[in-house]
């Protein structure tokens, strides 16, 4: 089977493991601080937290912008439900902006018309998150106009996109974010076996994550009521989590993070690759919003249904038993049983559903050979003219 996405896993990887394994730390020592700085290095932002998953940090991101009960947050409802469930986290209500058809994104114009519309009702959201689908940015200059017009606090959820570029800034600077989160699981382009990071500008944003990473306690004098008892002593000013990363993760990212470039040239070698392979198939092919570099974590394309004699679950089956390993990205939140009983309906986001009903992921990971590449190409051609 060849898989929809996998780690690439070098000698030097797993040196830099082992040197944590023989070193005097395994947790909280020298090599997350080091790993924060690669971040900080690739991107340009100020800050970078990491923690031990993604859903972590955009749990504490939250958390940070002061998001509780009363509040709202917004995103997309073609994500995973880590997007909207670290709001849920916090107490806050949760809602949904459909998708622009061409992009995959949360549409720019149709927050500002919900926005229209929450201000008249006195409902506008505290938080938004943006995510970056497949690696492609949203659309961040029309996202932050709306967000300093409307006064709501942003996250960009780039846990697809770390190495990609909105203008002329890396994914990741927040720009026109106050956070924005990565994730480094396996199947993702940097990876730390389970983890994930949070960026940000602000020192005061940074402070407060780095309390909520762990138990809300501080060794910092500065923080701490009163005066400290001497050099043992502790304080717990926050009600934290143990979100914390360990030195072996860290020491696989930072040794990832050397060939972060290469892992996105590569993969944008395989997308141009799959567009003149499967052009001319019932198909539509992935779209690039202009001025962008996708760190093209996924290749998903959306079949033509009415050009296909197969229905999207009978291309989806056949393509895996012919050792395929295709995906979906995303069942739309807003239809989880979970979030139905919240009050959500099918017909609430047309758009997203919609995507839904048609679109595939495709095999994309950056060790991917030319002959794998050629066997997607030829299996699905058969599928679908089948």
């Amino acid at each position: 089977m060849i898989p929809y996405g996998k780690q690439e896993i070098s000698q030097q990887d797993i040196d830099a493991v082992i040197n944590v394994l023989k070193s005097d730390f395994l947790t909280q020592g020298p090599k997350v601080p080091a790993f924060e700085k690669s971040l900080t290095d690739f991107t340009g932002a100020k800050h970078a937290i990491a923690v031990n998953s993604a859903t972590s940090a955009l749990h504490i991101a939250c958390l940070a912008l002061g998001l509780g009960d009363g509040d709202l947050l917004w995103t997309t409802p073609i994500t995973f439900v880590a997007s909207s469930n670290c709001g849920l986290y916090c107490g806050a209500e949760v809602d949904f902006v459909d998708i622009d058809a061409a992009t995959y994104n949360l549409c720019p114009i149709k927050l500002e018309e919900k926005l229209i519309v929450a201000k008249a009702q006195g409902r506008l959201p505290k938080v938004l998150v943006a995510v970056h689908l497949c690696g492609q940015p949203c659309d961040m200059k029309a996202i932050g106009r709306l967000a300093k017009e409307y006064n709501f606090k942003v996250i960009e959820d780039a846990s697809h996109a770390i190495g990609g570029r909105y203008g002329d800034k890396a994914i990741g600077s927040c720009q026109y974010s106050d956070i924005t989160v990565f994730s480094f699981h396996p199947v993702k382009i940097v990876t730390t076996a389970e983890g994930g990071a949070a960026l940000t500008n602000d020192l005061h944003l940074a402070t407060q994550m780095d309390l909520f990473r762990s138990h809300g306690i501080t060794r910092d004098p500065s923080l701490m009521v009163g005066e400290s008892d001497g050099g043992w002593y502790y304080q717990q000013i926050e009600l934290g989590y143990n979100y914390r990363m360990t030195e072996l993760q860290a020491a696989l990212g930072v040794s990832q993070m050397s060939r972060l470039s290469e892992f996105v040239a590569a993969r944008h070698v395989l997308a141009e690759r799959y567009n003149e392979l499967l052009n001319g198939l019932p198909i539509t092919l992935p779209y690039q919003l202009p001025d962008t570099y996708s760190g093209l974590h996924l290749y998903v394309i959306r079949l033509q249904l009415r050009k296909i004699e197969k229905t999207h679950k009978q291309v989806f089956e056949e393509l895996r038993a012919n050792g395929i390993g295709v995906n979906l990205h995303y069942i739309p939140v807003h239809t989880q049983p979970y979030y139905q009983k919240l009050g959500f309906h099918l017909g609430d986001f047309p758009a997203s559903e919609h995507y839904y009903q048609e679109a595939i992921s495709l095999p994309l990971f950056h060790a991917m050979t030319v002959e794998q590449q050629d066997e997607v190409g030829s299996v699905l051609t058969k599928v679908l003219q089948g």
